[in-house]
């Protein structure tokens, strides 16, 4: 098995400050905008989005507690069946979602299933203005005609290799690697499990399927 570094801390760094900025300048400011992360590390991430945010427009808002939350899309996923142990994490809005302009933040963005469940969920929740999405990582493989308005980086990759997104507060360390050789499955994990996500703790990336 072979794992290549992609990219690294300052790498992140960068993309979510760039990504930090075209929200910013998509929205026009922060005004009826709201950040929600797909656990797992898709929180981290628009957590870190968020603190940009605040110090791109210091005196657009009080606190990183007013741009950003957590949206769990456990239930709403269509591999309940396959994978019946998924843990649900809480949901946490920073208030209504009505009107207002929703980024969804993920890590992985792979087969566009976890996206999908999210926008699901999202309707339960309320009637955003609009829906965006920004994930640190796009590695193709679409399944469903869900695309990413900010994306850190675009990274083509064959179906047997595995993305794993690794964040400090998590892992414990911070890179984006890819392992060859390695058959896809959707689950929630860094990697895009279906995520592509992050879910399950070996594939960083989240999407989950995503």
């Amino acid at each position: 098995m072979t794992v290549r570094t992609v990219l690294q801390h300052a790498d992140i760094t960068r993309a979510l400050t760039r990504i930090s900025h075209e929200i910013l300048e998509s929205n026009r400011g922060t005004n009826d905008l709201i950040i929600l992360g797909i656990p797992t590390r898709g929180v981290v991430l628009a957590q870190r989005i968020a603190e940009n945010i605040q110090r791109i427009e210091p005196q657009a808002v009080a606190s990183t507690a007013e741009l950003v939350g957590a949206l769990d899309v456990t239930m709403y996923r269509d591999d309940l069946s396959r994978n019946p142990t998924r843990t649900p994490a809480p949901t946490s809005l920073p208030g209504s979602i009505d009107g207002k302009t929703v980024v969804l933040v993920d890590d992985v963005l792979y087969s566009g299933r976890t996206i999908r469940a999210a926008l699901d969920a999202l309707s339960d929740l309320g009637r955003p203005r609009a829906v965006r999405l920004a994930v640190l990582v796009d590695r193709g493989h679409r399944e469903l005609p869900i695309r990413a308005d900010f994306v850190g980086k675009n990274l083509p990759s064959a179906a047997s290799e595995r993305i794993n997104v690794l964040l400090t507060e998590i892992d414990g360390d911070e890179a984006v690697t890819i392992e060859d050789g390695l058959a896809d499955t959707d689950t929630d994990a860094g990697t895009d499990t279906d995520t592509d996500t992050s879910a399950a703790p070996a594939e960083h990336g989240s999407e989950a399927g995503a």
